[in-house]
């Protein structure tokens, strides 16, 4: 990832920015945006649901790594980890259109790499469409075209920075 990691607080420029979009009136308010709990993602049904109390209360579609099926093992696979994990960084000057870090690896994920011999690699984000694509839209729409990470929608993304916090819950389902 290209830029430096900023914790939530530090994304003021980002939120002054959609806050001057048009159609936006007054300042914002607390309670404004619902705030997620967890996250869950269903990388079968590719859904990312953001839950507050254990109820969904927005639904996302996603794009996983090129080979979705099975949990991530090592570093260029090109699998969607599964598991427990947290988000724990954001980065608002990723190459994609904003990127929000999954604590992936875990303990558990570098002792299986490691039974292997394998690095078991890192970088999972979840993140909207490349800022400089190379492929159309319809591509990023309709296919399975990360590296491993989870990609939506630019609008999407906007969504979920602005409806988690440092350390929210993620749970990454097959």
């Amino acid at each position: 990832m290209v830029g430096r990691w900023h914790k939530l607080g530090k994304m003021g420029g980002l939120l002054l920015a959609i806050l001057a979009l048009p159609g936006w009136h007054g300042s914002p308010q607390a309670g404004e945006f619902p705030v997620a709990d967890k996250v869950v993602v269903d990388k079968s049904s590719r859904k990312l649901h953001l839950l507050k109390g254990g109820v969904a209360f927005r639904t996302f579609e996603i794009a996983l790594g090129i080979r979705p099926v099975g949990d991530k093992e090592h570093e260029g696979d090109f699998k969607t980890p599964e598991g427990s994990y947290l988000l724990d960084a954001r980065n608002p000057d990723s190459e994609f259109f904003l990127a929000i870090h999954v604590s992936y690896p875990n303990r558990g994920d570098r002792a299986q790499a490691s039974e292997k011999g394998l690095d078991p690699g890192g970088a999972i984000m979840i993140h909207g469409q490349p800022n400089d694509p190379t492929r159309s839209e319809a591509y990023y729409r309709t296919q399975d075209w990360t590296n491993g990470c989870i990609a939506v929608s630019n609008s999407d993304m906007i969504d979920i920075w602005l409806m988690t916090t440092e350390n929210t819950a993620i749970e990454i389902r097959p």
